[in-house]
């Protein structure tokens, strides 16, 4: 019984969201609707199907932009000055922001994915991204970084490999990390063209 009620309160905590909004929307539309139906109808007598449909959408935009600009991007600069004074919470703040942006951000930064030789008494091979292609703060001219992400883990190694070990691949980014990151259980993205 105890189990039941435990699913039932993780149902509701699933579908509450989704229905709480869904019933918002609904309400301001059908609000929305009946406001401009009514008064378009008694300026100007004509009846416009789907005014209240834009008139919501225009809304809801209106509020979206409002909501990034004047309430977010102050709340993320403050959360921001308050990370920044505390060294450690800094340091790691900025590792983990580093990465996801790395995988999502404007700046994607594993988009070359390629094939490297780890071995060369082997056939060895392994999957990794070129994450810097000049290294001369390293004093590294024929060399490159590539980043190696680990099966099932969010980890990964970062090694610094002679260009001759790397073979360029011509395939999406996003299903070598995921054919890595399942360990080959995902197999390859197939064209149905």
């Amino acid at each position: 019984m105890k189990k039941l009620l435990n699913f039932l309160i993780e149902g509701t905590l699933y579908v509450a969201p989704i229905g709480i909004t869904v019933y918002i929307i609904y309400s301001l539309f059908t609000f929305i609707d009946s406001l401009l139906v009514d008064h378009i109808n008694k300026f100007l007598g004509v009846d416009i199907p789907g005014l209240g449909f834009l008139a919501l959408l225009v809304s809801l935009i209106l509020i979206g932009l409002i909501g990034r600009t004047i309430i977010a991007q102050p709340l993320k600069f403050l959360f921001k000055k308050i990370i920044y004074r505390i060294p450690l919470l800094k340091f790691v703040y900025d590792a983990f922001n580093d990465l996801f942006s790395a995988f999502v951000g404007k700046e994607k930064k594993f988009n070359q994915p390629v094939l490297v030789k780890v071995n060369l008494n082997s056939d060895l091979e392994k999957l990794g991204f070129i994450t810097e292609v000049d290294l001369k703060i390293l004093g590294e001219n024929d060399k490159v970084a590539v980043y190696f992400p680990h099966s099932y883990n969010f980890s990964g190694e970062m090694f610094i490999v002679p260009r001759s070990n790397i073979k360029a691949l011509d395939i999406n980014s996003s299903d070598v990390m995921k054919f890595i990151v399942s360990a080959g259980l995902t197999g390859w993205q197939k064209n149905t063209n």
